[in-house]
């Protein structure tokens, strides 16, 4: 199927977008972001470049052993816990935890949890 071979949205990481048939097929378009961009282009800039990692809410590229500050008030899932925005994660380590969660860490008073790069700034 070509679904599977979709790319998803760098900006967002959405998995609905769309190629633009405006310009035969080579820009995609994400409904929920509104991001254009060539997916040919976005691989090479970034091989390039020596980017595409993780990177936090505000772009900062982040690497194992950073510490990011939340920003926003996050439900701990399962739990009747709010994780308060401000609270800072030392020593995060980055992986891929499934389902946008990209960072594991553990956090003093709530333990061991992953977390969704875009809630986080870098301290």
């Amino acid at each position: 199927m070509m679904v599977d071979a979709d790319p998803a949205c760098p900006k967002c990481h959405c998995a609905h977008a769309y190629p633009d048939g405006a310009h035969g097929g080579s820009l995609w378009v994400c409904p929920e972001c509104g991001h254009e961009w060539n997916p040919a282009l976005e691989t090479t800039d970034a091989q390039e470049n020596g980017e595409g990692g993780v990177r936090d809410a505000v772009g900062n590229l982040l690497a194992d052993g950073d510490s990011v500050t939340v920003i926003k008030d996050l439900k701990i899932k399962g739990s009747s816990q709010t994780l308060k925005a401000g609270t800072k994660v030392k020593n995060i380590r980055l992986s891929d935890g499934g389902g946008g969660h990209d960072i594991a860490c553990k956090i003093p008073g709530v333990g061991a949890m992953d977390l969704k790069s875009e809630f986080v700034r870098k301290a």
